[in-house]
């Protein structure tokens, strides 16, 4: 027997040892079935779950065992990503409280004790997992550092070498001063910064008491001015255009050279460029030929060394002992020096205040420092065509569609890729240099060795580069290095290409174009066929979580306190195409009821006999009640199957949640009731069986989204003896006999009770009074339908009597439109309905003013411009709400009018 209540701090872990245990989750190569293949974005290896993997691996399971169920030889790859800079900064964080360091340990001796680390710590997020549910085929798993990961990581970029596409540059990268390493855009968050703009006049050679002004942000990188910049068709400027300024406190002449970076709109005018140490100002030097000189260091600390030959005395503009003094200093510090020392020459014009976005490290926190260095690139732009041409021939489909213009603008407009970084953790580049600066990418040492004995005659020392590759290199190449490349295996031939990703939009230009690339160059093919991409999951208002906020939830909270099936089924429910996830503990807790409801359903069934009877045909009931809820599970088998295969969760969800609640629990369970009691009727055998049916196809209809109650069901009912829910066959439609007869008598009937409901609902009649139901205008086949239900109408609608209306229309009666008739409900006498109707008009005098107040917020345009977007889109849906509640009230008065 069932338990009175449903416990899932109970029943989860013992169910998802059982499947662990039992290899529930393996993929099968040698199998018949057609393969489906997901591949994990693999988590941080230093990662906990939060929210956003939730997200994503809530919807990837509920896609695997979904196609598991179909039948399919369904593979999830696990595994975890090695995190360079992350990694590293913890295992420094942790050294530095044992009172030690990278640096005391050395290269190996920290590589060492990072590994030590990995096996101690690295595997919480994959328990995590476990919680979550997850049907990962763990004896599979893999780690972007694991032997046979790093083969495939050197053997591309060999090859790639060979091949012309990576070489080495000096370009300007987002540097981390903290970690004095470069980092990829996805490391870098722009953070709002209250700050000035700095107006500096900067002398024009040859023109005594002349100047043109330009407005800096960044003073403290003027040092490294080469020219400034105008507007080629701004007047103001016109006469300057190929003279030279004097750049102040260096006195070096920089041409002024006309560009159309500069907007004439912004600022004076005028821009100072400084190639080194600014993106665009890089841009601007290179098609003016312009030099570059670097005046920071890998730390941010001003150094003069480029622009020491530059350095001139002039009166009133330039002092070499105070560049001498700012030598060594940090940026900041150099930047208060340097404005103060222009005030006193009286080339500081004026200050204003000025908010922007300043680029941080997401993890250092330190202001990112646009820094010229000689890294490692790959020539993104030849690899983007084969994926550009991919995506636009409908090989590789985006889901929603509108993403691919995201995609495409970012492949079409792609730079070069920086793939070195200065860290110690991470797939250490195969380039070794020999004495005279020569360089040999190999796979090995040895290979390298050999290299330099053919190309110098003879046997040299070689030193090996001491930068690591970026991330995002060693995982571009997840979906066929983990199946075995570069080793021909079956199971890269059965699985590659894949069949979907899922992944979310703020990653597909680094992850996503990034193995269609790698994917295409060595595979010869797309790494997967579509993909999925969900929003972010925001809170209940639509804010981005933050810690800052407090606003941050906890899915293993969630879990603990709900259950993972309920967290599973919100977000199944809250995911629709494009659209964000406005999450909420109270919507978990809703859809803890909705398990709890499965529950008790389920123990309803058990206490009134219901057993699976292998022996039942659907095609042979003959009751309308059996044939409804037949007929409607066949929808709602169609209606999941149509929303999984176009990837909408939300509607997937709904089917299940309408079916399971309304359909089945609501109304079957509550109309077979009197049959039920009937012991063993023929008529309630066949109640009981169907009942069995249905229940059956609801466990395996919710199973993806619900794995562990639904499963718990199934083994407690003895549904599969030999096979657990999570191997069962998807439902599918059945033959049911006088399906649309049924259906439109069963209809009928719910629609019926249902208005009945909602009139007493809307009028406040208390719910134990009794009241007639008439109906006016009504066919005599409809009167009849309602008599063979009449045990039902009087049970469910609270009817003294039901049929036909005689006479005149009584006086303070509600009334309901139901297809042909009029459903009257005599209420004078029950309640007061002056007072009523009183109260429905102040409610809709509220709801309406509600709704114009909310109304002109939205009609101003400031408002809307101004306004966070979540903020817009709260007040609209606000705004609809109150219409709706406009809508409700005003059929409300109709009613009794």
């Amino acid at each position: 027997m069932l338990s009175k209540t449903y416990t899932p701090a109970e029943i989860e872990p013992r169910l998802y040892e059982g499947w662990e245990r039992e290899g529930a989750f393996a993929a099968h190569p040698d199998s018949n079935a057609a393969p489906f293949t997901i591949m994990i974005p693999p988590p941080n290896v230093t990662g906990s779950l939060h929210m956003g993997h939730a997200l994503t691996f809530t919807i990837q399971d509920t896609l695997i065992r979904w196609r598991r169920m179909q039948g399919r030889d369904a593979l999830w790859q696990p595994g975890s990503d090695h995190a360079g800079i992350a990694t590293q900064m913890v295992v420094e964080r942790l050294l530095a409280e044992q009172g030690s360091s990278r640096q005391a340990l050395g290269r190996e001796g920290f590589v060492d004790r990072v590994w030590q680390w990995k096996a101690e710590s690295g595997g919480a997020i994959t328990r995590q997992l476990r919680r979550l549910g997850a049907s990962l085929d763990w004896p599979r798993e893999r780690f972007t550092m694991d032997d046979g990961l790093s083969a495939a990581v050197r053997e591309v970029f060999v090859t790639l070498y060979r091949q012309g596409l990576i070489y080495r540059d000096r370009r300007l990268v987002n540097w981390d001063p903290k970690f004095q390493s470069a980092i990829s855009d996805l490391e870098v968050e722009n953070a709002e910064v209250k700050g000035s703009l700095w107006h500096i006049r900067y002398p024009i050679a040859g023109e005594p008491g002349r100047f043109i002004t330009v407005a800096t942000t960044r003073p403290e990188t003027m040092l490294g001015d080469t020219g400034v910049a105008v507007h080629p068709d701004d007047p103001r400027f016109s006469d300057l255009v190929g003279k030279q300024a004097i750049l102040p406190l260096v006195g070096r002449r920089i041409p002024i050279v006309a560009d159309e970076y500069s907007d004439p709109e912004k600022g004076t005018g005028a821009v100072k460029i400084t190639p080194a140490h600014d993106f665009n100002d890089f841009g601007v030097g290179q098609r003016h030929g312009l030099p570059m000189p670097s005046i920071l260091d890998r730390e941010a600390r001003v150094v003069l060394d480029e622009i020491a030959d530059a350095i001139a005395p002039v009166e009133g503009v330039a002092d070499p002992a105070f560049l001498r003094g700012l030598a060594g200093q940090d940026r900041l510090v150099a930047r208060r020096a340097i404005v103060a020392e222009l005030e006193r020459l009286g080339l500081l014009e004026k200050i204003e205040p000025h908010t922007h976005q300043v680029p941080h490290g997401d993890r250092s926190g330190v202001p990112i420092e646009p820094f010229l260095t000689t890294q490692w690139y790959a020539n993104a732009g030849e690899l983007a065509k084969p994926a550009i041409a991919a995506v636009e021939s409908g090989r590789t489909v985006f889901v929603p569609k509108q993403w691919e213009n995201t995609f495409f603008a970012w492949m079409r407009d792609i730079q070069p890729w920086c793939i070195s970084r200065q860290l110690w953790w991470g797939h250490r580049i195969p380039a070794w240099y020999g004495p005279d600066g020569a360089v040999f990418v190999e796979r090995t040492e040895e290979e390298a060795l050999a290299a330099a004995r053919a190309h110098y005659g003879r046997d040299e020392a070689l030193t090996r580069d001491a930068d690591v590759l970026d991330t995002w290199f060693s995982s571009g190449l997840w979906p066929f290095s983990t199946l075995g490349w570069p080793e021909q295996t079956a199971e890269l031939a059965r699985y590659y290409p894949t069949d979907v990703l899922v992944t979310g939009f703020d990653i597909i230009f680094f992850w996503v174009a990034r193995m269609m690339m790698m994917g295409l160059h060595f595979m010869g093919d797309v790494p997967f066929r579509t993909v999925y991409i969900h929003g972010l999951v925001r809170d209940e208002r639509g804010q981005k979580m933050s810690k800052s906020k407090g606003n941050v939830i906890d899915p293993l909270e969630l879990i603990d306190s709900y259950g993972a099936d309920a967290l599973r089924f919100t977000i199944c429910a809250l995911t629709g195409p494009g659209r964000d996830v406005k999450l909420s503990p109270a919507r978990v807790e809703e859809h803890r009821r909705f398990a709890t409801k499965l529950w008790n359903a389920a123990r309803f069934c058990e206490m009134n006999g219901v057993r699976p009877d292998a022996a039942f045909d659907p095609s042979g009931v003959t009751l309308p009640l059996t044939r409804w809820i037949l007929d409607a599970a066949n929808r709602a088998v169609a209606d999941a199957d149509a929303a999984l295969e176009a990837y909408r969760m939300n509607d997937y969800a709904g089917a299940g949640y309408r079916f399971t609640w309304n359909l089945f629990c609501d109304w079957f369970l509550e109309l077979a009731k009197p049959v039920l009691a009937e012991g063993d009727t023929p008529a309630a055998v066949e109640v009981r069986a169907t009942a069995a049916h249905v229940l059956g196809i609801i466990l395996r209809l919710l199973h993806p989204a619900m794995p562990f109650v639904t499963e718990e069901l199934w083994d407690r009912f003895g549904y599969g003896p030999d096979c657990s829910l999570i191997g069962a066959p998807w439902p599918e439609p059945v033959a049911v006999p006088g399906a649309e007869e049924a259906r439109a008598e069963l209809d009928w009937v719910v629609r019926l009770i249902g208005e009945v409901r909602t009139v007493r609902s809307e009028m406040n009649v208390p719910p134990a009074t009794l009241t007639p139901i008439l109906l006016r205008d009504a066919r005599p086949e409809t009167l009849a339908r309602g008599e063979r239900w009449i045990e039902a109408i009087r049970r469910m609608a609270r009817a003294s009597e039901f049929g036909p209306l005689s006479g005149e229309m009584p006086k303070g009666a509600a009334q309901a439109v139901l297809d042909e008739a009029t459903i009257v409900l005599p209420l004078a006498g029950v309640i007061d309905l002056d007072a009523e109707r009183a109260r429905l008009g102040r409610e809709r005098v509220k709801a309406e003013q509600e709704a114009g107040k909310i109304g002109k917020k939205l009609d101003n345009a400031d408002f809307v411009r101004r306004a966070p977007a979540e903020v817009v889109e709260e007040n609209r849906e606000r705004l609809q709400s109150a219409r709706d509640e406009i809508a409700r009230l005003d059929a409300a008065l109709r009613r009794i009018d």
